[in-house]
């Protein structure tokens, strides 16, 4: 147990710190990065427990968990509307925080408190049995929809890799994306743009001895910092309506600018970085296709337009072994994962498929399990990956809906609403995924039969509603992946044009041909 420890662990903890500090911004505060990361390595830990719990552990699971729980129903949710509020001190901030939150509180209190309640008058549950019901519901909540993340995920990661193989398909979906987001960068330029001369023009026509006059003060500090990341950002004439000029009237109408402010910046910077990495991407693979074309005549040597040449004695070498990588070796490894993930998919959906007869075992993971039953490591790495690889697909399908929503990662240029959205997301889908991933091995060995993360949620494989509900919804998910896989889903979607904004599956949209304007942008090579 302690060797899988020994590994898992500092290497969680060294992924958790180079995510945070890959995608931060520099404007995140300290405490923000702290409890991100705090956050990410429970639910992460969590992972990693499960295989050990399958040996049979019982040390940090209540730490992982309850951690986990508080993080993302109580702390994180608050933190996350303190970050967003627009207010000029830590008090008008909290009272922000609580006041965003107070309504979700008190909903979800009630409605639990009457459930509680009902429960035990009908006998059906004692007051020791409360924070197991807690759980229970916490780990309801994220299989119903995790499996819509789980069933996507499964599909698209194999699918996109695979695409990405594909030079021709992956080139034409790039134009088509950089036009797009240079749509959406020239909106959140224009948006900035607006916000700075707003800010500007109420700070020539305030007097120094305006009560707001602080404010004011506080908020171009911020427009000063915000210049200096971004030297390259000259402003426009902006759209500004009517009401545009009204902020500074009281102190709320300030925080509500600042926060406006704020939130252009994170925009503004996020399309930025997007648009970069597209374009560059873009460049690199046009590169690549004219260097595979000329292979024999250039002698086997990657020729780079967007970067000087090398220089050296190695130079030669390091442009040969360039061309390896990039015009043989990166598509063939793609496609190879792609197949050995969509293994994984295909063994996964076929043990979620049938784990509701509880004679038919067809989980290949379980029948892993069982027969490595008397080595610990093996059982442990065996429960790992998989494990590891639903919870990835999980993520996965969770950062695709962050595009689509107002929380995104983007390296250098996260800020802290999004980091503590991430996390919270992150935290509430690691115990459901595991716990599905435990129906799915059935273990057979009476040493093994209930593990301590299902003791600890009260479940047993004796009628448990949990239970059975964990044995019966997969047979739905199984339906939507397949959904997903033959695309149905996207053709309803196209029937219903303003349902467009729903689609996951982007690199499914207007690939018959480049994107002119896309195509455009790219030879013009700015990012």
């Amino acid at each position: 147990m302690w060797v899988f420890y020994t590994f898992a662990l500092p290497t969680t903890l060294a992924l958790v710190g180079g995510t945070l500090r890959y995608f931060s911004a520099p404007s995140v505060p300290t405490y923000v990065l702290i409890t991100v990361g705090y956050a990410w390595f429970c639910s992460l830990s969590i992972i990693i427990l499960v295989p050990a719990d399958i040996w049979t552990v019982s040390m940090f699971w209540g730490w992982s968990y309850w951690s986990t729980f508080i993080l993302t129903w109580i702390i994180v949710p608050l933190m996350q509307s303190y970050e967003d509020a627009g207010d000029f001190t830590v008090k008008e901030r909290l009272k922000t925080s609580v006041k965003a939150n107070v309504v979700y509180y008190v909903s979800v209190g009630v409605i639990g408190i009457i459930c509680i309640v009902i429960l035990i008058s009908l006998d059906k549950l004692k007051w020791s049995g409360v924070f197991g019901f807690a759980m229970t519901c916490s780990t309801l909540f994220g299989l119903i929809t995790g499996a819509f993340l789980l069933g996507f995920g499964l599909i698209e990661i194999p699918r996109s890799m695979w695409r990405k193989a594909n030079w021709q398909y992956r080139f034409k979906f790039l134009t088509h994306r950089v036009a797009k987001v240079a749509v959406n960068l020239d909106d959140a330029h224009q948006e900035l743009s607006t916000v700075v001369v707003i800010c500007q023009a109420i700070s020539n026509q305030m007097s120094r001895r305006d009560v707001l006059r602080p404010c004011m003060d506080f908020i171009e500090q911020m427009l000063v910092e915000m210049m200096q990341e971004n030297p390259s950002f000259k402003p426009s004439a902006g759209r500004m309506s009517d009401n545009d000029m009204e902020y500074d009237q009281d102190i709320s109408g300030m925080a509500e600018l600042r926060r406006r402010l704020r939130q252009a910046h994170f925009t503004f910077a996020r399309y930025k970085s997007e648009y970069g990495a597209l374009v560059l991407e873009a460049l690199e693979l046009e590169d690549t296709m004219k260097n595979y074309e000329r292979g024999a005549a250039e002698q086997w040597l990657y020729t780079s337009g967007i970067r000087p040449p090398r220089t050296g004695t190695m130079a030669r070498r390091l442009d040969h072994l360039e061309w390896i990588w990039r015009c043989s070796l990166r598509p063939k490894i793609l496609r190879l994962f792609a197949l050995i993930f969509g293994g994984m998919t295909a063994a996964l959906l076929i043990a979620e498929a049938t784990l509701l007869p509880a004679k038919v075992d067809l989980s290949f993971f379980s029948f892993l399990i069982n027969v490595t039953s008397d080595s610990e490591i093996l059982v442990q790495v065996l429960a790992f990956v998989p494990v590891m690889y639903m919870c990835a697909c999980t993520y996965f399908s969770l950062f695709k809906l962050g595009m689509f929503t107002y929380y995104y990662f983007a390296p250098k240029y996260t800020n802290a609403v999004s980091l503590l959205m991430i996390c919270s997301m992150v935290s509430r889908y690691a115990p459901p995924v595991c716990y599905n991933y435990l129906g799915l091995i059935r273990l057979e060995d009476e040493r093994h039969k209930n593990t301590v993360f299902e003791k600890r949620m009260g479940v047993s494989s004796s009628g448990n509603f949990l239970y059975t509900f964990n044995r019966v919804y997969p047979i739905f998910m199984v339906i939507y992946t397949a959904v997903i896989a033959t695309n149905a889903l996207n053709r309803l979607i196209d029937f219903f044009g303003s349902w467009r904004r729903f689609r996951f599956d982007e690199e499914a949209e207007e690939t018959d041909g480049c994107n002119p304007s896309g195509v455009i942008i790219i030879r013009k090579g700015t990012y």
